[in-house]
Formats: structure tokens, sequence, C-alpha cells
């Protein structure tokens, strides 16, 4: 009797809950996949930026980590199925995406209409997320050490007094290590289109000067730690990371100016959960959830309109806004219908 007494008692509390709250059990029981970078970016938004989210909707937002390659691999394997709502990659993945039909149109919101201009992607396809720039970085104490000046082109990369000093990011998997080639291309009369000028000079410029070419920029602390580095390409967040953490690194700013270098999202078209992921899209591009990632985890906001809570924060702001003037904006539509030759002519005569 006791036993048929409970079941009755638990049958009478459900039908309350579905009386009164219904629909907000529905919408526990709701899960919204994000691919994005692991280590700090997810920490910074699962512990910062996602909470005010799950708490307003009831819906689980669920970090998917990976490289911007590892996650546009997943989302192209999982394209008639979509098992990621939102995918969050370098701007320069993001335009292959887009190409391969893996988007959705974002939303309109006045949070979209807020944000810089150029975070405002191929015909409403994808938005930046968070704001940077690859430059060049360098290591403080050697170059106090020797007394050397802080770089201030594109041009020192091949400067002989870095030889084997140089870490460089390879180009087939880095955006990094593209942008900085690019850069000296240019500088050798190059184009985003004609790289011929920056592959028959690098290997008697930069080359020579190479300790390493990494997959991506995790040994960099490491080497500069060891004093193995010197100069490296990288950007002012990335930079201000690693300071936080003791490590003797400054960021500079090219002359000829960085490169604007974005995460980007978008909804993955055709997923499970559109109208949630659009609301989930929305709020990540609001100055309150940008303002929640820029004082957890100093990731420069893509709308100007969110505010620092700490001096340190708003003056790297107030920085990444003055490098914005200089900054270069890359051609990605035909950097991207290139870049597998690139890829391979790379592979086979720069990294051999």
């Amino acid at each position: 009797m006791t036993y048929v007494k409970n079941l009755t008692s638990l049958a009478a509390g459900a039908g309350l809950l579905l009386a009164f709250g219904g629909a907000d059990v529905h919408a526990q029981s709701k899960t919204l996949y994000i691919g994005m970078n692991g280590g700090p970016m997810e920490k910074t938004f699962t512990e910062f930026v996602f909470p005010d989210f799950e708490k307003e909707t009831g819906t689980k937002v669920v970090v998917v980590p990976g490289t911007s390659s590892d996650i546009l691999a997943k989302a192209v394997a999982q394209k008639d199925k979509p098992q990621m709502h939102i995918i969050v990659l370098d701007d320069g993945v993001m335009y292959r995406a887009i190409g391969m039909g893996l988007c959705q149109p974002l939303q309109k919101s006045a949070a979209y209409n807020e944000l810089y201009p150029v975070a405002r992607m191929k015909d409403g396809m994808a938005a930046g997320l968070t704001m940077g720039m690859t430059g060049l970085a360098y290591n403080k104490k050697m170059f106090d050490e020797k007394g050397w000046k802080a770089p201030t082109s594109w041009a020192d990369l091949a400067d002989p007094k870095y030889k084997g000093k140089v870490v460089f990011q390879s180009v087939p998997s880095s955006t990094f290590g593209l942008h900085a080639f690019l850069m000296f291309n240019r500088l050798q009369g190059g184009t985003d289109t004609n790289v011929e000028p920056g592959f028959a000079a690098w290997p008697k410029t930069v080359g020579p000067n190479v300790l390493e070419y990494i997959a991506s920029s995790a040994k960099i602390s490491e080497m500069i730690q060891t004093n193995e580095a010197a100069i490296a390409p990288l950007t002012p967040t990335q930079v201000a990371l690693l300071k936080g953490k003791g490590i003797a690194i400054e960021y500079a700013q090219p002359k000829e100016g960085s490169v604007v270098l974005m995460t980007a999202l978008c909804a993955t078209a055709n997923n499970s959960e559109p109208e949630l992921t659009q609301k989930l899209a929305t709020y990540l591009l609001t100055s309150a959830a940008q303002e929640k990632f820029l004082r957890g985890g100093s990731y420069i906001p893509s709308t100007p309109n969110a505010k620092a809570d700490n001096a340190a924060n708003e003056a790297e702001v107030a920085q990444i806004k003055n490098y914005m003037n200089t900054a270069v904006v890359v051609n990605w539509d035909a950097i991207n219908e290139k870049r597998p030759e690139w890829n391979t002519r790379w592979n086979k005569q720069i990294e051999r």
C-alpha cells in the first residue's frame, strides 16, 4: 500500500509541475552545443558568459573544444545532421564554413547592428565575437639583455640578428603564421592573390632565422621562458594572457599594420534548435555578454559598447581600438580559394 501511495504522490507532483511549470521543465531538458577553442576560452565562457543565458532559458550550454580546423572538420562531418548548434572559428576559417553551406543567416538584432562594421560578416551569415589582430611578440628579457629595440616592422623577421631565434607558426595550420607570411609577402611586392614574391624571398631572408615551425602557438610561452625564442607572430590578447602568467613578453604593432583576426560565430544550418540557437547567438553579441568575457578572460569585445570594469582592461580595449586604425583586412575569399595549393607548396618548399 505504501508503494502505491508513493506512486500516487509522485504522479500528483508531476501533474503539478506540468500544470504550473511545464514550459520550464521542457526548457531545462534542452542542451546547446557550441564548438570553440578549449583551454582559457572554454573556461572563460563556461564560467562567466554562459551562466546568465542558462539561468534565463533553462538551457545547458556545452562546449565542444577544439581548434578552428578541428571544429570545421566536425561540422563538415555532421553537415546533414549537425550536433553543434553554434561554431566559433577564426575569421578565415569561418569564411570557409560559410562557403561550404554550414551556416544559416544570423537573426538581426540591436546587438548585431552595434558591432564593429568589420565584425558584421558576409551577408549576415556570421559575426565577429572577439576582436584581435596578428602582430609581433618579442622576448622582453632577451631584448633587454642584448640592448635590442622593440621590433617595428614585419621585415624584422628577416633581421640577421634574430638568426635561429624566430619561432613561426606553420602556415597550413595557423592563422597567425598565414597572416605573418602574407604581410611579409606584401613587403616583397606580393598580394593576397599573388604569393610568388613571398615564397621566392623566404629561403634567403626569414627562413635562416627560424628556429622552429610550430603547429600552434602553445609552445611560444615555453620557448620565451627558456630564452630560445626572440620574436614570433602573436596577438595582443595572447601576449596579455602570457604576461599575466609572469612571462617576459611584449607586443609590437608593425608599422605596416597588424592583420585583423577575429573569432567569429555562426549558427549551424539545419540544427535541431534553430530558435534557441539564434537566441544564444544574439546573447553572445550583446555588450552584457561581451563585458563578461572581457572582464573574465581579457578577450576583446566585437562591440564598442562593452565597458571594462578595471583600468587594465580599459587600457587594453583602448589599445586595440588604436591598433584597429592601421590594421589590415585580408581577402579571405581569394585566400581560401588558393590556400590548399599554398599549404602543399609550404610543406614542400619551406618545412620540407
